[in-house]
């Protein structure tokens, strides 16, 4: 598993500037994805060589002052539920406030690593004035300055000392996530195909309390279906399960090869569906859509299957090569259809393509249809192969590789697609120069 950082602290203390500062090296790598916005509260960074996910808490929040109040508390104990470390950052111009206390006395109980980060420390001055914070009984901290990145090593340095070592799966089957929003049905879903109530199924939001992996074989096909249902905390957790199912999601995306996203019928496509699927996305994961609970959409003359799809391909262009079954699991309708879905998804992600092949496909296209001049320079595409990667990514060798733009590698995608079946999975397009 890979760790989990999460930042915790009250707004304006410049915990997004700090999390930005960390990802930036990377995102700019890893999110080379097309037209996509995202939320900026996840990403991963790695720090000697120790790889781990981060989550800005903060960025959840919606809201004037009294409603965070309420609000943190949430979110700080969803951060200490969840993440393997948490980093608590404070603002040595502001001092120590109300907030910070009640976030400390949260922190303190902790079994888990807390490092205390005062931010906007840039002078001996701030340096001096950051002593006040022993008073959170937090013990040592680290001076920082987000803006400027001075004094994140240091906090790196210790951060990545205490995390846990990746663990080794024990066995090398695919892993199939079962993920979507509270009550859409995932575990029913995963009941219905194991035929027997090994998850205890309820209406209440929540009865699922950690992500749980069961063995299943079908269609001669063994894998492992991992459940991440999962808000734990009833009594807290009411309304705000939003960025607890983001939370549970990570965990669950990063260690599968498919994520079978259950959405249900009668609340659509919303903005925590997208959420999760742009993680699985931008994760490189397989996805099958499962809409759930199609008995129940009433009007089913103006809302017909082909309308829906349609709805749903617009929420997730460009990448719209997505299966999109409509189910019901009460009735176990298409229920089989859709892990059969899931194991092809499963085969086209770890497929590989001849050079040989790939080079007689694609160039005569590339002939046909060239990259746009830019500025007056022709781009001439000699050779193309798939990179040995554990999901599909490709190479194009070319003279000129930063003139080829978007809508032209869209198009490569596009023919790729057409040509060679990758149906649920992300391709990712490199330009190199021969």
């Amino acid at each position: 598993m890979g760790a989990i950082v999460a930042i915790v602290g009250r707004p304006n203390v410049g915990k997004s500037t700090f999390f930005n500062r960390l990802i930036q090296r990377r995102e700019a790598i890893v999110d080379a994805v097309s037209g996509v916005t995202r939320d900026r509260h996840y990403g991963k960074s790695d720090w000697n060589g120790k790889e781990f996910s981060l989550i800005d808490t903060g960025g959840y929040v919606l809201g004037s002052d009294d409603v965070f109040e309420k609000e943190i508390d949430k979110q700080v104990e969803l951060a200490i539920d969840e993440a393997d470390a948490i980093i608590f950052m404070v603002d040595v111009e502001a001092g120590v406030t109300g907030m910070d206390e009640d976030v400390a006395k949260l922190l303190r109980r902790v079994k888990k690593p807390v490092f205390l980060a005062i931010n906007k420390v840039d002078n001996a001055k701030r340096s001096a004035d950051a002593v006040e914070f022993y008073a959170l009984g937090l013990g040592e901290y680290y001076e920082l300055s987000s803006i400027n990145g001075s004094g994140t090593g240091e906090l790196l340095d210790a951060l990545v000392e205490v995390l846990p070592e990746k663990e080794d799966t024990v066995d090398d089957l695919p892993r199939f996530a079962v993920v979507g929003r509270p009550n859409a049905g995932k575990s029913s879903f995963i009941n219905a195909l194991i035929g027997e109530e090994r998850y205890i199924v309820t209406d209440i939001a929540g009865t699922t309390r950690d992500s749980i992996d069961t063995k299943y074989n079908r269609f001669g096909f063994e894998f492992n279906l991992v459940d991440t249902a999962g808000i734990r905390r009833k009594a807290k957790v009411k309304e705000d399960l939003e960025f607890y199912s983001v939370m549970r999601s990570v965990r669950a995306i990063e260690h599968c090869d498919v994520c079978i996203l259950v959405m249900d019928a009668t609340r659509g496509f919303d903005g925590q569906v997208a959420n999760i699927f742009w993680l699985a996305h931008r994760n490189n994961k397989g996805i099958v859509i499962l809409v759930n609970k199609w008995d129940l959409v009433e009007d089913k003359e103006t809302n017909t299957m082909k309308q829906y799809t349609q709805k749903i391909k617009e929420a997730i262009e460009p990448f719209i090569d997505v299966p999109i079954l409509f189910i019901s699991v009460l009735n176990k309708q298409r229920i089989f259809k859709a892990i059969e879905t899931a194991v092809s998804v499963y085969q086209n992600r770890s497929k590989k393509i001849k050079t040989g092949k790939f080079n007689d496909v694609m160039l005569p296209l590339i002939e046909k249809y060239g990259p746009p001049a830019y500025k007056g320079k022709y781009v001439k595409i000699k050779f193309c192969m798939q990179l040995p990667t554990p999901y599909p990514q490709f190479a194009f060798f070319c003279n000129l590789p930063q003139y080829v733009r978007e809508p032209y590698k869209r198009y490569l995608e596009n023919q790729i697609r057409e040509n060679f079946d990758f149906t649920g999975v992300p391709i990712t397009i490199f330009m190199r120069k021969k």
